[in-house]
Formats: structure tokens, sequence, C-alpha cells
């Protein structure tokens, strides 16, 4: 049964997101008997729901709330009120992402003691590493059914793949295959096996792709320890007078502003909107923001060191055809200076629906170079660069002048490339270029990169409290009620896809509030 809780029930764990992070730990609590009230700014959409259209679902699922840009980089030009493609929904972006799960290596967690000082970087350890996570790790895994971890196969290689694989093995690289994905190479879990039907970044129609939205959020309802308010937006967290959070306010469906009590509160609405949550929630209390004593809210943004290369060829390769993204080359993911930069990439098979390849390929490009290469979309492979980006001070999250629909200072999003990333960037486009040219392309195309889909930092972990937001458990330095559950409180990026990783820390930091409940110390 769905629950329904009272608005003055002050017992409740609020949770403000339904993605990765706030989902899952939704589903966790309610598990174990801990009552949850789970607010969503977006609605509910269900794999029935889903399109395989990329610009209409971009309209059915993305945030497109006012934000602001600035900075240097490419996106402040090409997509200023588009910084990141964000879901609006049940779900978050789970609902909108590739699936790849891949564990952090073991020492990316220690990024300052591994790469040492980088000048204009804020490097930073996380204070937790791989041992303590490889339970939790290992949990998320069958969770999500994670290809090529437990005893589950990978997924078959599409064109794309084979083509990316051929080029990758002529250079002689050795960790070639089809990705750890939360996809489903046969039925697990109550879904069914990926249909490879591809254009599958914007909802999968299947539910072969694992999502909160059909996985962990009505399993966390069927308890009767979960209520989810879909269409609540958000407005502040309130406090009592010893700095206690009691409650948070959001406006409804209707627009009318409500107030739900809690005993603790868990943010989880992304790189974006959880700073911006918790610098709106400033009182005289806190005047520089909820939790950011050590003024770090907002500060620290990373999106990882991504772009693309596609590449024609005589034939037709047809990438759209299967998962559009299941495969991936790790053998640059090492640290290994003598590259020119720290940390490391990934490559990873990437293909674009044809009416995004025109938007993203080279934004505001014509002429006849530009549309010869759509003119043979149907020949063009493709592979996206993810790669680990520097913390920077100066990258962040700040309150806007521009308000949203309910008067509320939109988020404003700074960034510059740090040169350790425009030199990760500018090997791993050589690298990519070199694997196409290897199996004989005709044409290569490096891309600048997209939207940011990877948002990570801005309330980032940290052992000092003068260094970070959150401790170890995602628990805020400055309110014990106070937790961050997503993205934001990565300390450093990593080469690895993210998601996987918040999954791990949303169980591993359910058991800690469930357990601190019971012993009634928060």
């Amino acid at each position: 049964m769905v629950a329904k809780f009272d608005l003055n029930d002050d017992q409740v764990v609020v949770i403000i997101g339904t993605g990765a992070g706030g989902g899952v730990l939704a589903n966790e609590l309610a598990q174990k008997g801990v009552k949850v009230v789970a607010l969503e700014a977006g609605g509910r959409h269900l794999p029935e729901d889903f399109v395989n259209d990329e610009w209409e679902s971009f309209g059915q699922l993305a945030w497109t709330d006012a934000r602001t840009t600035s900075g240097s980089w490419r996106v402040a030009k090409d997509f200023a009120g588009l910084p990141a493609w964000i879901v609006k929904a049940v779900g978050g972006t789970t609902t909108h992402w590739a699936g790849a799960s891949i564990r952090f290596q073991d020492h990316e967690w220690k990024a300052l003691t591994t790469y040492g000082a980088v000048e204009g970087a804020n490097l930073l350890d996380w204070p937790i590493d791989g041992a303590e996570m490889a339970p939790w790790y290992e949990k998320a895994e069958a969770k999500l059914g994670v290809t090529r971890t437990g005893d589950r196969a990978g997924l078959p290689g599409n064109n794309n793949y084979l083509v990316f694989e051929k080029g990758a093995k002529a250079l002689g690289y050795k960790e070639v295959h089809t990705g750890r994905m939360a996809i489903n190479s046969a039925d697990y879990d109550g879904r069914m096996a990926c249909q490879q039907t591809g254009f599958c970044f914007q909802g999968c129609k299947w539910g072969a792709k694992w999502s909160a939205a059909y996985t962990d959020i009505p399993r966390g309802e069927a308890t009767g320890n979960l209520e989810v308010r879909d269409h609540a937006h958000v407005a502040r967290i309130l406090h009592d007078d010893t700095g206690k959070v009691t409650g948070v306010e959001y406006f409804d469906k209707d627009g009318a502003l409500q107030m739900q009590k809690a005993r603790i509160v868990c943010v989880a609405g992304n790189s974006f909107e959880s700073p911006r949550l918790l610098l709106n929630s400033a009182s005289s209390m806190f005047p520089e923001g909820l939790a950011n004593s050590s003024g770090m809210v907002g500060k620290n943004y990373m999106r990882h060191t991504t772009g693309s290369v596609y590449a024609i060829f005589d034939k037709p390769v047809r990438m759209w055809r299967g998962t559009t993204m299941a495969g991936i080359v790790q053998d640059e993911a090492r640290h290994d200076p003598s590259r020119g930069f720290v940390g490391g990439y990934e490559l990873e098979t990437l293909s674009l629906g044809l009416p995004f390849m025109a938007a993203f390929l080279n934004p505001g490009g014509w002429g006849r170079g530009f549309t010869t290469a759509l003119d043979h979309y149907e020949n063009m492979a493709g592979m996206w660069i993810v790669g680990e980006d520097m913390p920077q001070l100066g990258n962040g999250v700040t309150l806007s002048e521009t308000k949203d629909q309910h008067g509320l200072p939109v988020a404003n999003v700074n960034f510059d490339d740090h040169p350790n990333d425009v030199a990760m960037r500018n090997h791993a486009y050589r690298q990519g270029i070199a694997m196409y040219e290897a199996v004989g392309a005709t044409r290569v195309f490096p891309t600048p990169p997209y939207p940011s889909t990877h948002n990570l930092g801005t309330n980032r972990m940290s052992a000092e409290a003068k260094d970070g937001v959150v401790n170890k458990w995602g628990q805020t330095h400055d309110i014990a009620n106070l937790f961050v559950s997503d993205g934001s409180q990565f300390t450093s990026g990593a080469a690895e896809n993210p998601t996987l990783t918040i999954v791990a820390l949303a169980i591993r930091q359910a058991d800690h509030i469930a357990s601190e409940m019971a012993a009634g110390t928060i």
C-alpha cells in the first residue's frame, strides 16, 4: 500500500529528489521500516510513456526551468540556459542515462595523495576508500543487475561497438569490452532482457535498463513506508533556534506553498539544485546558507572531462541500432603523468539520433563540411570521452539574479577548464581519432563537450569541516539531521561514470541513518 503521511508528522525522513541517490535511499529506508516522504519536482513517467525520439523525450523529461551560465566553457556560449541535461521526473536522471556502472579505482579515492598538489586545482582525498566501499559496490551491482559482475553476462556488441573494438585492438588496447552496464543481458530481477531497440538514453521502453522510477520507488511504496509527492518543487529547508532542521517548504502541483515537518532531511537534487536549495535556505542563523560554515556549498563543481569523436566510413555502420552505450576502452583510465596530465579517462561507444547530431556535432556550424557529414549519418560511428576533471574553487553554483516560476533565485553555473582537463581531452581526441583511422575512417570529427550529464561536487565530502560540506556518511558537518545524498557529495570525480557510486553511497547512507535513528542519536 502507498503511504500517506500528515504534513505535521515530525518523525518522517524527507528526501528531496528521487534519482540514483534519493530514489535508492527512499526505498532502502522504507525497507528498514523508516517512514519516508520523497518530494519530486517532476511528474511520474513509466516505460510505456517513454518515446524513442530524442527531442520529444527532452520535452517530456528534461529540467527546463531557468538556469544561467558563466565562465569560459563553450557550453556557456552554445547552451547558456542549459548547462546540463538533468531530468525533472520521478526516478531523476536514472530515466535518462546510458547505464554504464563502473567502480572507482582504488587510487581515485585519494586524489590529493595520488596526484599531489596540482596548481589551480582544489584536490582533496575522500574520507573513505575502495576497501570500505567494496561491499556497498557489490550490493549496488546486484540491485542494478550490472553486466560482467556477479554471474551476469555482458551485452552483445552492435556495429558501433565492432568498429570501436577493432580500432582499439589495432592500437594495442587490451581492456576492451561491452561494458559493465545496468542493462539486463538476460531477464533479471523482474525486468526483461534488453531488446536492442536503440535510442535508449531517454527512457528504456522495456524496463531492461535499471531506473529508480520503476524499481526502487514502487518497491519502497509497497512497504507502506514511502510516500512520493510528485510535482513538489522544494523552496527551502527550515530549522529551529538550535539549528536543527525541522521541515521543508515546497510548492505543490497547484502552486500552493506547503510545509512538511521532518525528523531528518536528505537533499538529493543533483549538483545544481542541491547547493541552490541550501543557499536559498539561508537564515539569520545561517546567513551564507545551510551547512555552509566552510563556504564550500556550491564550490568545486565537476562535470567530467568530456568530448566526442565521430567518424565516417565507406560502408554503413548504423550506430543507432542496439544499445546506445555498451562498449568501453579502459586502458587510458590509469594514472600515468607521462601522458602530460594526472588522472585518466575512459572511451565509451556513443550514438546520437540525427536531430541531436545536428545540434551537437558543431553547435552553430553550417556549410558544406557540416552538411555533408550529416549526409553520411548512416555511415557514422561514435564514441564519448569521460575522464577525471580537476575540482576548482571557482567552478560551481551560485544564486543568480534570475528567478524561477516561484520567485526563487535559480542556479548560475560557472565553469572553466583546468589545464589538466584540456591536456586530457586533447590526448583522448588523438587516441579516438587514431582508433577510427586505424580501421579506415574517411573523415573524423572531434566534437566539443555537450551540456553536462555527469554533475558532481558542490557539496563535497571531507574529513574536516573546513574542507567540505558533508562527512563520510553524507551528513552535513554543521547540522546533524541534514544529509546530502547525491553526486554533489563527490570529493573528486574519478574517470568512471558516477551512477554506480551514487547508488552504493545511498545504500550505505541508508544503513547508517537507520542505525542512528534506532540509537536515538539523530
